[in-house]
């Protein structure tokens, strides 16, 4: 299967995004750019999933597309009208279960269809079809604290389907529960939605998880991150009912690994002009990329990156953060989807304590960012500034990322280092002695 620009869509769109961009202001700092120029369609009878890391935007682009969130640029059309406040055909799934914990089963599902001012008999008929459909007879009188987590997310769908929706948001549906219930869980919502006359016609599922979009979606838009953009759209034509062990399904899973291990570790690109590249620092402690070198070093140096999350059950955006963040101090390459030791890397396990931090704190010093924060201090009376001057140059040379996380990354890898010391009392930045 290939890649794939979004082909005009066949069946009708029930609701698309057209040049959305959201951005969150921030106190004396450019605004946070979290998705740039979207254009997504849903159409009828598809299953639509966004996949990405971290960061990327997914859960945001759910909200705008359900009419929670109103984008700072472009818009949202449903049946082919702007949308105006919440989207009237959606419900949503999300990953916190949202129970109201002082209600009963009936009750949490009875109260989203009393505002919609049903009448009783109707109510009643839905609460029952939805309580059979996902599995909670015998729960009915039960409240959200006797439940398990499988029961829970169970009544959150039970919620959702039974107002009838025409489309199905899921942000991260089965990420709260253990891996035999999440795959029970996909596959009673895929059995609802290819029922006949069905509710929903579509879903759109945020997902993390490569082998649950591989196995549910007909299509997977894959962003990037920092700004979200889409990177590319793949079609799924695996005929249905799909087999988690199949070769196809393997390929699939494979081909999307690929893909994003792609987007995610490019080759890093030489600075055009003399212009040194500012480099933000990933959300990783200092110990995750020491035990990411450990462990490459236990299996002989190398290992595939998809293994390394499974062996270390990391989810597989946090391990490309780990990834990355080393290959940023150049302790690790990545050929392809291999993660191998560098010949830093290599010398920085052989070394003892004091000799790694000098050449952690060396590394850190190759970073544009590090290396004006370094110089600030330098020059400052004392080797010392206030935190928020700090922060004001991370907003200035990184104006799209979070200057607040930056700065505690920047605190957290500088006293690994020995290079900054930082006072939570005074909030004050120094040169370490």
């Amino acid at each position: 299967m290939a890649m794939t620009e979004q082909s005009p869509a066949q069946a009708q769109v029930l609701c698309e995004a057209r040049g959305v961009v959201q951005e969150f202001p921030r106190p004396e700092a450019p605004p946070l750019r979290v998705l740039d120029e979207i254009d997504l369609s849903i159409r009828e009878g598809e299953v639509v999933a966004l996949l990405g890391p971290s960061g990327c935007g997914k859960s945001t682009l759910l909200r705008i597309m359900a009419g929670l969130v109103q984008p700072t640029q472009g818009e949202v059309r449903y049946r082919g009208a702007p949308l105006v406040g919440m989207n009237p055909g959606v419900a949503i799934v999300f990953q916190s279960f949202a129970l109201l914990p002082w209600l009963t089963v009936t009750r949490n599902v009875e109260v989203v269809l009393e505002a919609l001012r049903l009448p009783s008999p109707e109510i009643r008929r839905r609460v029952d079809d939805v309580i059979r459909m996902v599995g909670l007879v015998g729960f009915e009188d039960a409240y959200p604290r006797e439940l398990s987590g499988g029961m829970k997310q169970r009544v959150g769908m039970a919620r959702a389907l039974a107002v009838h929706p025409e489309l199905l948001f899921m942000d991260e549906p089965f990420s709260s529960v253990d891996s035999l219930t999440a795959e029970s869980l996909r596959s009673e919502i895929i059995d609802i939605w290819a029922l006949p006359g069905r509710y929903p016609s579509s879903i759109l599922i945020v997902s993390h998880d490569i082998k649950e979009v591989a196995w549910m979606a007909d299509r997977i838009v894959i962003l990037g991150a920092r700004p979200g953009r889409i990177r590319g759209v793949l079609e799924n034509h695996l005929p249905r009912p799909r087999d988690y062990r199949s070769p196809e399904l393997a390929a699939l899973v494979d081909e999307l690994h690929d893909v994003i291990t792609g987007s995610e570790l490019p080759d890093p690109p030489a600075p055009s002009g003399g212009e040194t590249v500012v480099e933000t620092l990933p959300d990783v402690a200092p110990s995750e990329i020491v035990g990411l070198l450990e462990y490459l070093d236990l299996r002989g140096g190398g290992e595939d990156l998809f293994r390394i999350a499974a062996d270390t059950s990391r989810r597989f955006d946090q391990m490309i953060a780990v990834v990355k963040a080393a290959e940023l101090v150049d302790l690790v390459d990545t050929p392809k989807r291999r993660v191998v030791l560098a010949p830093l890397g290599r010398r920085f396990l052989a070394v003892d304590a004091a000799e790694q931090k000098r050449l952690w704190r060396e590394r850190l010093l190759t970073l544009r960012l590090v290396r004006d924060v370094n110089d600030l201090l330098t020059r400052a009376p004392g080797k010392r500034v206030e935190a928020d001057v700090v922060r004001e140059l991370i907003a200035m040379r990184l104006p799209q990322e979070d200057y607040e996380r930056v700065f505690e990354q920047l605190v957290r890898w500088g006293r690994f280092g020995d290079l900054f010391d930082y006072d939570e009392a005074s909030e004050e930045l120094s040169l370490a002695p």
